[in-house]
């Protein structure tokens, strides 16, 4: 990752910190303890306070149980109101007020804001988070008001869930050099903003086995470009799992000519660890699940930019045991998420 990396890396640091300094309270989240470790070089390339969005539907859904006089379920709900998590862009309309809003009101608190930009053609393959934009000019303009909404303001975007593993996995419709090219455009299009930190998603560690493939999906899709690659999106995979498969991930691209890409890891659903897997529909809204690590930049794990919060807690996968549509709240998922 020279280009981008090298000439970048620190700007970006120096504009983060730049905000930071004007709030005061802010700093640095410190590593745990208890978090698995991963031996060898730990240096993070992220830094400063998460933000967390007052308008997440954790933050507003213990708001309105307050309202309406329900203590215990506020109280219950209560972490999913204090962990900065991301906020999805998935509607096809013009995203540009919306990003810009989201983007000045982290820069107000001085806080790192993470936005997933969702909108691929022929996302999720026609499941249940179908949709995406119609054609590559209508994502490409799409991804071009993303990244204008977020001025030279600082930000992390995780690029498109699920676009890389699926094309590898085998998509109908969907042609895996053309996804690819696809992607990498947009990665240059999000690379024109100074403060813009891009992650494209690699999955988690029980889909793609095959890292070579992986890592020619990741290279055709501009990883150079990029700052690096999100895994466990939406899963429930351990942390130590994805750290130990992001790794050896970042190792194979290394091999092929792609040295020291970071990454970071989805730990918002992961404190259970995943379930089994003889439920062909284990990946949604699976039962038992509980929150995992909470979110922070600098975890102190080799090559781990930031555990973050990608998934919104308490978010449906899809309609899947009784579920709403995916990405809506539900209410039962999410008091089951924080009850251990």
């Amino acid at each position: 990752m020279i280009g981008r990396i090298g000439r970048r890396r620190y700007a970006l640091v120096a504009l983060v910190a730049a905000a930071l300094a004007g709030c005061g309270s802010a700093t640095t989240p410190q590593s745990d303890p208890s978090t698995p470790a991963v031996s060898g070089d730990a240096e993070g390339r992220l830094s400063g306070e998460l933000w967390l969005n007052p308008d997440g539907h954790g933050p507003v859904a213990v708001r309105d149980a307050r309202a309406q006089g329900r203590a215990d379920e506020a109280e219950a709900l209560a972490p999913l109101a204090e962990r900065p998590t991301a906020t999805w862009v998935a509607d096809p309309g013009d995203p540009f007020v919306t990003v810009e809003r989201l983007s000045l009101a982290a820069e107000a608190a001085g806080q790192l804001p993470v936005l997933v930009a969702y909108q691929v053609p022929n996302r999720d393959c026609g499941s249940y988070s179908s949709g995406g934009a119609s054609d590559v000019d209508a994502y490409l303009s799409w991804m071009g008001s993303f990244a204008a909404g977020l001025g030279e303001r600082p930000a992390v975007v995780i690029l498109e869930p699920d676009a890389i593993a699926q094309a590898i996995d085998g998509c109908p419709g969907v042609d895996p050099g053309q996804r690819y090219g696809w992607l990498s455009q947009a990665v240059q299009i999000l690379d024109r903003q100074p403060g813009t930190r891009i992650y494209l998603d690699a999955g988690n560690p029980t889909w793609i086995p095959d890292l070579a493939a992986l890592s020619h999906g990741l290279r055709s899709s501009g990883i150079a470009q990029a700052d690096g690659f999100a895994v466990n999106v939406s899963n429930f995979q351990t942390t130590e799992d994805s750290a130990e498969f992001g790794l050896a991930l970042s190792e194979q691209l290394e091999r092929d000519g792609q040295p020291g890409v970071h990454f970071v890891i989805d730990t918002s659903r992961n404190g259970a660890g995943p379930p089994a897997d003889d439920d062909p529909d284990h990946w949604c809204n699976p039962p038992g699940r509980r929150l995992g690590e909470a979110p922070r930049t600098s975890p102190g794990l080799r090559r781990v930019d930031a555990l973050l919060w990608i998934k919104q807690p308490g978010d449906s996968d899809g309609a899947c045991r009784g579920a709403p549509a995916a990405g809506q709240w539900w209410p039962s998922a999410a008091l089951e998420l924080v009850a251990g």
